[in-house]
């Protein structure tokens, strides 16, 4: 296993993290937690959840898992997350957390999902900084961190605020040019970095024609995928969203012959991956809440299939929302363009325009 330091916190952490908000069947708690030993034998020591994630449950499985690993003297880091903002709240959400995941302290402890500027001023005037602070103070969490979805300055102008120790973003070999802007903060402030949807919420190991470019000779995309981020220095981990067993060992195997690219390399790569991949939805569902009812990711999806399909003339969208949906396209043509599912996207997707090409009645 590689390891590189977590910021300034003295921590090192291992490149290959362990996400819980994919296993394959929360309820069998016993395949759950063979899954997550399996990681931790292999080396993996980053382990991250949420309360959000199946509930609770991603959390109660993952404090089963922590008091096996303490059994078996296996090393570990937790991470989690709160979208409280409230000292009343947040602390009750604490306290929940640290029952739940069979710890004293949580290691890695972010305020989840700063979709935007606006957000993160009405979250800090509510006094969430003072209480992670606080609770910092008190033990109970060990590092201040952020998770967040801003693209471009914004999240470097968030970044760059002098309060985090890390922070946890979306980067990926196609939607890598928005988030660029992050390690300029990033090394400036000396932060950690913690790296979601590596594999773009499934679309790369999805579609891996699409991302050959990505392969060196023998290698298969979820591979190159994986490191084309370890390629960059300044991400200390790379956080992959574990289904099962078999799926740990696979990304386990990416490390064991793992040689780094040349900067002349990786540019490569970055100049191959503008030319495609910019702008596709990665099903996070942050969008699924339309007043007007209409099921957006599933639209989304559906126009991803357009994106990745561009040598034909066939409706991809129609037949992805046709035979994989049972969705009829005109019921997009119920949008008002009020702007709340952009508000949401954390891709930043000029949604509304997109419903317009799937139904030509959207204005």
């Amino acid at each position: 296993m590689l390891y590189r330091e977590y910021g300034q916190t003295g921590k090192k952490v291992s490149v290959l993290g362990f996400g819980g908000m994919r296993f394959a069947n929360i309820d069998n708690h016993d395949e759950c937690i063979t899954t997550m030993v399996t990681a931790a034998e292999g080396g993996v020591n980053y382990f991250d959840t949420a309360p959000g994630y199946f509930g609770i449950k991603s959390e109660t499985v993952f404090g089963k898992a922590f008091a096996e690993f303490k059994r078996r003297g296996l090393p570990f880091y937790s991470a989690t997350k709160t979208f409280a903002t409230t000292p009343d709240a947040i602390r009750r959400e604490i306290d929940a957390q640290l029952k739940r995941l069979n710890v004293p302290a949580v290691d890695f402890y972010h305020i989840w999902s700063i979709t935007s500027l606006d957000n993160w001023q009405s979250r800090k005037n509510d006094g969430v900084l003072q209480t992670f602070i606080k609770l910092k103070d008190e033990g109970l969490i060990r590092h201040v961190c952020v998770s967040s979805h801003l693209i471009n300055d914004e999240i470097k102008e968030l970044l760059m605020e002098g309060v985090f120790e890390g922070v946890l973003f979306g980067y990926s070999a196609y939607n890598f040019q928005s988030r660029q802007a992050a390690f300029d903060a990033i090394r400036e402030k000396k932060l950690g970095a913690v790296i979601m949807n590596p594999l773009g919420g499934g679309i790369i190991s999805q579609y891996p024609e699409k991302f050959r470019f990505l392969c060196r000779p023998g290698e298969d995309t979820v591979t190159a995928a994986l490191r084309f981020l370890w390629d960059h220095p300044d991400i200390s981990v790379a956080l992959v969203g574990f289904e099962t067993t078999g799926q740990v060992r696979q990304a386990l195997a990416a490390l064991e012959s793992y040689q780094p690219r040349t900067e002349t390399e990786l540019a490569d790569v970055k100049t191959r991956a503008l030319a495609s991949f910019e702008g596709v939805c990665t099903g996070c569902g942050y969008c699924d809440d339309c007043p007007q009812g209409i099921p957006i990711p599933k639209f989304m999806d559906a126009y991803n299939q357009k994106i990745f399909n561009k040598e034909d003339g066939s409706d991809h969208i129609g037949n992805r929302l046709n035979w994989h949906w049972n969705i009829n396209r005109s019921i997009a043509g119920k949008c008002t363009a009020c702007g709340q599912c952009e508000e949401a996207c954390t891709q930043h997707l000029n949604i509304i325009k997109r419903l317009g090409e799937i139904s030509p009645a959207v204005k």
